[in-house]
């Protein structure tokens, strides 16, 4: 395993190019389990499955798109697509005896922590921005999904291949919270998640959509703005309900819905302060009695 940074944004490409991406142990069972049911399983069960497992999410992504060939006028940019054109029985053949992340870092405990930890927030991520997706009555809200799972494919790939360097980040972030995560990425490994992610989406031909989806750029687009806000609010509230960039989270949110804050920190899960609960509580009662100020628009999606 890589244990110092290397030389430019290229290196680590080729570096990361090179690994075999291994996978969560729970997928490797969960498809185990799928194959005994091989002729009666569907395509969306598959991907289902596929979908929870960021790793496993990539690897059928990359594999899927030099196979699409001439059939296919347009890039794959669901999994759903990815094994209805791969068909049920070639994925299996193809997808079995799957690396495992718990036998490639057994030996690293912390490190290993570090990665299911990445897992949950990318697993986090997904489901807020499946559910914004939804409110917004986006067209392929599992596109939305994807691209915020691929949001942590450098971080993942770190934590694999280089979890001394990965530590080594996670160190200097809880020596100093107000450090931004760029500065300790750059200043551990030269260069940063956000553009090591749009090189590997390129080296590994991953659809076009994918690049945009998860271009930093190109925040003020709609699409883009739902994988990132969600991403922000997973990386932001796994350091804990106080985390201090949260609040702009929810206004961002809220704004980016056409809802209260109150709503957003309520659908997030987040704990809501005594005195928002009970403004919540007195708007509820008046709209009850007919008292609420009838010139305010309702909230509409997007």
């Amino acid at each position: 395993m890589l244990d110092h940074a290397l030389p430019s944004l290229d290196s680590w490409v080729l570096f990361f190019s090179e690994q075999e991406l291994p996978v969560l142990r729970h997928t490797v069972r969960r498809l185990e389990e799928a194959r005994e049911r091989m002729d009666s399983i569907s395509g969306r069960e598959i991907a289902s499955i596929i979908l929870q497992d960021p790793m496993m999410t990539v690897r059928m992504l990359a594999y899927i798109q030099p196979l699409r060939g001439s059939r296919l006028r347009n890039d794959v940019t669901t999994i759903d697509q990815a094994v209805v054109l791969l068909g049920i029985e070639p994925f299996f053949k193809k997808f079995e005896n799957l690396p495992m992340v718990e036998d490639t870092l057994k030996e690293q405990p912390q490190a290993l922590l570090g990665l299911i930890n990445v897992v949950r927030r990318a697993q986090r991520a997904a489901q807020y921005a499946y559910d914004w997706a939804l409110w917004r009555h986006d067209l392929n809200m599992e596109e939305i999904v994807v691209a915020t799972l691929l949001h942590e494919l450098p971080e993942l790939l770190l934590w694999c291949c280089a979890p001394k360097l990965a530590l080594q980040i996670k160190a200097l972030q809880k020596s100093d919270r107000a450090l931004r995560s760029v500065t300790a990425q750059e200043t551990v490994l030269g260069a940063h998640f956000a553009e090591m992610q749009q090189a590997l989406c390129r080296a590994w031909n991953l659809p076009e959509l994918m690049l945009k989806l998860t271009d930093e750029e190109q925040a003020s687009a709609p699409r883009v703005r739902n994988v990132l806000l969600a991403v922000n609010l997973a990386r932001h509230s796994a350091n804990g309900w106080d985390d201090a960039a949260l609040p702009d989270d929810y206004r961002d949110i809220a704004e980016f819905l056409h809802v209260h804050v109150y709503t957003v920190m309520k659908k997030a899960g987040a704990p809501i302060p005594p005195e928002m609960e009970a403004a919540e509580l007195g708007l509820s009662n008046e709209a009850e009695a007919g008292t609420a100020d009838p010139t305010e628009p309702p909230a509409q999606p997007q």
